[in-house]
């Protein structure tokens, strides 16, 4: 399978991860809907969670890419990027496709610690908030750390609200309070 093949397969590997979850995607109906022979995806992968762990890497790049440029669209300032993290996810929100988080979805159902995927899914996270603490420093936060903790749990909260409801709504609610957070944290 040729390099753009095993993309391809991977992309509409993490479309069909999202949509149906992890341990109900088998690979029977990988191979059906992306059109890939099980014994081709087998060369190059030679587990489902393989596959996976493929899928979580490239929704971990395209996600994180397009949230931080997200945020630098919306506001010229670090401390304003922090709250524009709330605008931007509330778009994400309104997407057709939206349904929630593929690493909490991943680590739900891939629970042990010791597991690749939930590894994976946990990275995802902590890469998040080391970016988010990189601006809290920027903005000036004498505790960067403890205010990307915080911005990330409300994030966390918005997510998982935003899709049991099918609403927008959290992320405006969650951003309400990360303006609080941010009004009363101490600065240096």
């Amino acid at each position: 399978m040729s390099r753009n093949k095993r993309d391809e397969l991977v992309e509409k590997s993490l479309w069909l991860f999202y949509r149906n979850g992890f341990h109900a995607t088998g690979m029977d109906l990988v191979a059906k809907e992306t059109g890939v022979s099980k014994t081709s995806i087998y060369k190059h992968f030679r587990t489902k969670e393989e596959l996976i762990l493929a899928a979580l890497e490239l929704r971990d790049a395209r996600f994180r890419n397009w949230l931080m440029s997200r945020m630098e669209e919306l506001s010229p300032t670090p401390e304003g990027q922090l709250l524009a993290m709330f605008d931007a996810i509330e778009e994400w929100f309104c997407e057709d496709n939206f349904q929630g988080c593929m690493f909490v979805k991943a680590s739900a159902e891939y629970q042990s610690e010791d597991h690749a995927i939930n590894q994976q899914s946990l990275a995802h996270k902590q890469v998040l908030a080391e970016q988010f603490s990189g601006l809290a420093r920027a903005a000036g936060f004498a505790d960067p750390v403890q205010v990307a903790n915080h911005l990330m749990v409300l994030k966390e909260g918005a997510i998982v609200l935003a899709a049991m409801s099918h609403s927008a709504t959290p992320a405006q609610d969650a951003r309400a309070v990360a303006k609080l957070v941010l009004e009363s944290a101490a600065r240096v």
